[in-house]
């Protein structure tokens, strides 16, 4: 089995780009009380097929076996319901809740964009079935934005996903969610340090770096109101914005805040490297309002194929 491989860079489109990434060192090693680590894991893709449920339970034994206070997950927990039959989609939610039972510490799951019900046309899917849209996803998961504080730190879980109407979907926090956040900071003093997570990314560079500086993003690449989301946290102090959706690994340091991209436990949808990616996951580690993170390959391999 392979050892777990640190990785301070990746690729785009043969693009090598270097992020800020510092060793963490193991939690016996930490002095600080109040010191603590969590795994974020985005991307999972979770389906009957390409030995994903086995390269997950990989994946968890891996997590398992660090150790840390709690999990985060990223969102795309499944491979998926947008555009599937009810059959499919209860299938999928069933195998992801069997799946994470075997976590031994909390996780707090994050909604992505496949764990939408219904919504592509190709569903067959009807308006008016009781789990459309973000029922099923509340129905089989939990709430799709809530908060918790640990040791000191408040953690904020968002749903950056909103159905078009059209058959798609874009980036975007909505009404509802923005009159929480604004009802959820009022709690808490504005000097505790605030971790939000969120499925698609606030701000990236993937788009320019691989296609030129004067690239858009997409709707769908992006939180298309990120300003005046993270505008409601200006009187606060957000130390840490984790991010999924796009399979890659990406540390973008802005006005005090870690935009961290975490790559993908599925990697290339459980088909092996993505743009030069393995499948794992982050280790984050956090002493104070220190933040150290690294990429832990698991180790899963695809099998080959026969010929």
């Amino acid at each position: 089995m392979k050892k777990f491989i640190l990785f301070p860079f990746f690729f785009i489109s043969g693009i090598l780009i270097v992020s800020s990434c510092s060793n963490i060192q193991h939690t016996e090693e930490i002095k600080n009380s109040n010191a603590f680590s969590f795994v974020f894991m985005t991307d999972i893709h979770l389906q009957p097929e390409n030995n994903a449920v086995e390269g997950f339970n990989q994946a968890i034994d891996s997590v398992n076996a660090i150790n840390p206070d709690f999990v985060i997950t990223g969102g795309d927990l499944i491979m998926d319901a947008l555009g599937q039959s009810f059959e499919r989609s209860d299938s999928l939610y069933n195998i992801y809740n069997e799946a994470q039972n075997r976590f031994n510490v909390p996780v707090y799951n994050t909604k992505g964009n496949h764990e939408i019900f219904g919504i592509y046309e190709k569903s067959g899917i009807s308006n008016s079935h009781p789990e459309y849209e973000n029922k099923m996803f509340e129905n089989r998961i939990g709430k799709r934005y809530y908060s918790f504080d640990h040791k000191g730190w408040h953690f904020m879980i968002l749903d950056g996903i909103e159905d078009t109407g059209e058959s798609s979907y874009i980036g975007k926090v909505d009404s509802l969610q923005m009159e929480w956040i604004k009802s959820d900071l009022a709690k808490i003093d504005n000097s505790t340090p605030i971790a939000i997570s969120i499925h698609i990314p606030f701000i990236t560079a993937e788009t320019q770096l691989a296609s030129g500086s004067l690239e858009p993003n997409r709707p769908t690449t992006t939180i298309t109101n990120s300003k005046e989301v993270l505008g409601l946290f200006d009187d606060y102090n957000l130390k840490l914005a984790l991010q999924g959706h796009l399979h890659i690994v990406e540390d973008i340091y802005a006005r005090g805040t870690h935009f961290l991209t975490g790559g993908a436990v599925s990697s290339g949808w459980w088909g092996g490297p993505y743009n030069g990616m393995e499948e794992g996951f982050l280790v984050v580690k956090i002493d104070g309002e220190e933040i150290n993170w690294e990429y832990f390959d698991f180790g899963w391999e695809v099998e080959p194929k026969s010929e």
